[in-house]
């Protein structure tokens, strides 16, 4: 939000108490208390204007927080984000009247405590050298009051009321870049726009996001993490040109800075803090066929789809049923419509044993016509408006209540309803919406939460309930669990996996989808998944096929639309062929996804990532938003031309990478004789048999070719892809498909002075490419 007007100017009807001076401090333990005022002339100014108490903590080692308090007499309504918190790495310097300095490992704080010189500056500490990151200068800390809210009432007279934010200004560097703040499908980089972070089902194609995710990755070293749930907003050189801007409504925000050496040791301290994320099975990573939204089907229509991907040998692993499984009008009830599946638990058995798992879609709501209404409203676990009447609306369901997950019965009965689904054989929940909850004049049966910091949170509670009630029937598997789940807030990554939300049928889509992508996994997100062929729309032919290809190369893969199918001979024959081929591509890499999935969950780092995150030195890396890597080790260009051209940039390995009389050098994936050099753009044209998916330099990438299903075997005909001599010793981690988050066994790769490569395990296969 805008207070200001350029510099000097403040917006009319805003009134803006600037922090300039330390009143005092005090230290105890690992904390530190400031009273921040105004400028101070004489004691008169201590009369009669707005102090700020600043608090200054360290959750974790090489995260800083600051805890900035005006008023400190309210309630502390919740809902507040789970953090993870240890103590003994702070170290507290005190120069009276002169300067704190605040140290949690690499990180410094430094707060000037001269008269009327306020200022706070985060720093780097590593090799002996200081760098400033980000930090409050001239007023960057204040208090907001605006009088043309309904809250300010001129007949008040002295007790007059304005709506308070408080306002953090944080500094940016010449060239410095932002990244990051949920799934958003806007510009990569967030620099000259505004951000707020309120979940909203707007879909991919606006400023709207369902994902909101109030953390922010820096080009300069850090991260910054926002510790409120509810809506934040960001001015991210839109008002300032030389800040990003933080406001929240109330009276109180706090932030942590987070620093790391490169961006994954940023996404490894912000997971640390948040919580790390969860795996999912090995089965998820297989091809999922839905029946897509608005659509006419019943179990005719099912089997025959299914049927015809068993003639065409296309691999597929899940299906999914989505809204109209129930009966209209009764979303959610939780039992199939009778008319069009008469015998619901004899057809899932029989799905079942053509060796497919089973996905139903589920909203947090409940329709007025659904059975479950009236239990609902006469034991109160739907949202209440304050009146004590159930509050309701017709935009979706008719007459819809919304469960009410802070009453424990309420999540009782709706996780009972989940068992029977499981028990029917059931496997995974899609869980849309979540998104769409009400905040203004209503109430919670847990009193002590804000419906205005419950508007992002609810969906935490709706993803956390689903995700652990599918947990409960394997508890002994950490990794036996996966949703499909369009919104989350911050933490949501322990509740995977996401999908980016309703795309159109077009290139710009699939565009922009990736983006979204991009931007949430630099929030910590490990899996993403987009409908592939976009969700609105009929997708031409060309782009069914080029969003296959990248759909294929994404860590999860969802053919679904809104009110036509996705089965691929609808769009040609063509189109079976294609996703025939990217299908098996994709089963073959399961060791390789595994693997960097089960780094993702010890550190926070995506399988899909940006460039920047696996190449920060390259500058030219951290502008490009149409390539990714996938995993550590793939180069991913999805086309998005209908005449198959596309331009690509291949970034430069790092130098130990690079071995002595032997260039390093990117392989194509289809071609090995074909290479790349780092540092330089490209532009191809590719048919419908290929795209630009290059190996990386220096890469060991496991595959396996015999696969016929992600959860086989993967030491049976396991191949070992090498690009280039190795100069040392590499540990191959081959991990266990039923137990995703365990190891199965360590392959030890080892290069000789012929440039040959041998493994240490039995029938593993190594294959150099280059």
């Amino acid at each position: 939000m805008k207070f200001t007007e350029g510099m000097w100017r403040i917006r009319e009807g805003i009134r803006i108490d600037w922090m300039n001076n330390v009143e005092r401090l005090n230290i105890e333990n690992e904390t530190v208390d400031l009273l921040l005022n105004k400028f101070q002339r004489h004691r008169g100014d201590t009369l009669n204007s707005a102090t700020i108490s600043a608090q200054v903590t360290s959750p974790l080692e090489g995260i800083i927080g600051v805890k900035l308090v005006h008023w400190a007499g309210g309630i502390g309504k919740g809902p507040h984000y789970e953090l993870n918190q240890s103590t003994g790495h702070v170290k507290i310097e005190h120069q009276e009247n002169e300067a704190l300095r605040y140290n949690s490992g690499s990180l410094d704080l430094a707060v000037r405590t001269v008269q009327n010189e306020l200022d706070f500056v985060f720093s780097s500490a590593t090799n002996n050298k200081k760098k400033k990151l980000t930090g409050h200068s001239w007023r960057s800390i204040g208090y907001i009051g605006d009088q043309t809210t309904e809250k300010s009432r001129w007949d008040d007279g002295i007790f007059f009321e304005r709506q308070g934010y408080m306002l953090a200004a944080l500094d940016l560097g010449v060239g410095e870049k932002v990244y990051g703040l949920g799934e958003r499908f806007g510009p990569f980089i967030k620099n000259g726009q505004t951000v707020d972070i309120w979940n909203e089902d707007g879909g991919t194609s606006s400023e709207l996001a369902y994902k909101n995710i109030p953390f922010y990755l820096s080009s300069a070293g850090y991260g910054v993490f926002v510790n409120h749930p509810g809506k934040v907003s960001l001015e991210l050189q839109s008002e300032r040109t030389t800040r990003v801007n933080i406001s929240v409504p109330g009276e109180e925000l706090e932030y942590f800075v987070i620093y790391g050496d490169t961006p994954k040791d940023i996404l490894d301290r912000y997971t640390a803090l948040t919580g790390r994320p969860s795996l999912v099975p090995a089965w998820s990573y297989n091809l999922w066929l839905t029946t897509s939204f608005t659509t006419n089907y019943d179990e005719k229509t099912v089997t025959g789809f299914l049927d015809g991907f068993r003639d065409r040998d296309i691999p597929l692993g899940v299906f999914h049923f989505d809204c109209f499984w129930m009966k209209s009008y009764q979303w959610c009830d939780f039992e199939f419509d009778s008319a069009m599946f008469p015998d619901a638990a004899g057809y899932i058995k029989r799905l079942k044993e053509r060796g497919l798992r089973i996905s139903v879609w589920l909203n947090p709501y409940v329709g007025q016509a659904s059975p479950l209404f009236k239990e609902g409203k006469e034991k109160g676990y739907f949202i209440k408006r304050t009146d004590g009447s159930v509050w309701q609306w017709d935009y979706w369901q008719a007459g819809m209540a919304i469960v009410d997950f802070t009453n424990p019965s309420a999540r009782e009965w709706f996780q009972r309803h989940l068992q029977r689904l499981l028990d029917l054989g059931i496997d995974s929940f899609k869980t849309d919406f979540g998104e769409r909850i009400p905040y203004r004049n209503i109430s919670y049966h847990d009193t002590s939460v804000d419906p205005s910091r419950m508007h992002n949170y609810y969906t935490l509670l709706f993803n956390e309930l689903c995700y652990t009630t599918l947990q409960s029937h394997d508890p002994t598997n950490r990794s036996a669990a996966v949703l499909f789940a369009r919104s989350t807030a911050a933490g949501g990554q322990k509740f995977p996996i996401h999908w980016g939300g309703d795309c159109e049928s077009t290139y710009e889509a699939m565009a922009e989808s990736l983006r979204g992508c991009l931007s949430l996994s630099l929030s910590g997100f490990v899996f993403w998944a987009s409908d592939i062929g976009g969700f609105e729309g009929t997708p031409p032919p060309d782009v069914y096929k080029r969003w296959v290809q990248f759909g294929l190369l994404s860590t999860h893969s969802r053919l679904h639309g809104s009110h036509s199918f996705r089965v691929p001979w609808i769009y040609g024959e063509d189109c079976s062929e294609v996703l025939r081929e990217c299908v098996r591509r994709k089963i073959a890499l399961t060791p390789y996804l595994l693997a960097n999935a089960i780094q993702g969950g010890r550190r926070g780092t995506p399988v899909m990532r940006p460039l920047l995150l696996e190449f920060p030195e390259d500058l030219n890396a951290w502008a490009v938003d149409t390539v990714y890597m996938l995993g550590d080790a793939l180069l991913v260009a999805p086309v998005f031309s209908a005449d198959g051209e596309v331009t690509f940039y291949v970034p430069r390995a790092a130098a130990e990478e690079e071995s002595e009389g032997h260039d390093a050098k990117w392989v194509s994936w289809f071609d090995h004789a074909k290479t790349y050099e780092g540092g330089r753009w490209y532009t191809e044209t590719h048919g419908f048999d290929s795209l630009p998916l290059l190996i990386r330099p220096g890469a060991v990438v496991p595959v396996n070719f015999s696969l016929k299903r992600p959860e086989d075997d993967p030491l049976v005909g396991l191949e070992v892809l090498v690009n280039g001599p190795l100069k040392e010793e590499v540990q191959v981690e081959v991990v266990d498909p039923v137990r995703a988050h365990e190891v199965l066994k360590v392959v030890n790769l080892k290069g000789a002075a012929d440039g040959e490569v041998s493994a240490d395990v039995e029938g593993v296969k190594v294959t150099r490419i280059l």
